[in-house]
């Protein structure tokens, strides 16, 4: 990636999501910054996550994403870990389709794998959203390479 690149994508405000599926009894979850909405008709959601999860999502045929509260920057720090560990205190272990849900979150998305697509050192998966729940907490923002609260509420 060019300097000049990474710098103007510094200047981007994103959300902070967790996704997660569950495989064998297994929890697997990242921290990414690309979610978004392609079609509200039927619901369909876009993330963009290692090739490693994606393994795991293709496998199970379903994943998670979590949207953080503004409060939980430092879960988003520990699922930037290789292997990061699912803290009972912070997930509930399986929701009504099997796949781990985080506590607190602002809000949380269950989706069902629709297509998968290799890009660069990225995949993209689009799920048909089977369940959307949105939580109390405001969301957090990752700017400059750093964590804030929400710009405007």
């Amino acid at each position: 990636m060019t300097p000049s690149y990474r710098h103007a994508l510094n200047a981007t405000v994103t959300g902070v999501t967790i996704v997660t599926t569950r495989l064998a009894g297994i929890p697997f979850g990242e921290t990414v910054t690309a979610l978004s909405s392609l079609s509200d008709e039927p619901p369909l959601l876009l993330v963009t996550v290692s090739p490693t999860l994606a393994i795991a999502i293709r496998s199970r045929g379903a994943f998670a994403a979590n949207v953080l509260g503004d409060h939980q920057a430092d879960l988003a720090e520990t699922f930037r870990a290789v292997d990061p560990r699912f803290d009972p205190r912070d997930w509930w272990p399986v929701s009504g389709g099997g796949l781990p849900r985080l506590h607190g979150a602002a809000a949380r998305f269950e989706c069902e794998v629709d297509r998968v697509h290799e890009a660069g050192e990225r995949v993209l998966v689009i799920g048909a959203v089977t369940r959307a729940v949105r939580g109390t907490t405001a969301p957090l923002a990752f700017v400059r390479r750093g964590y804030a609260a929400p710009l405007a509420a």
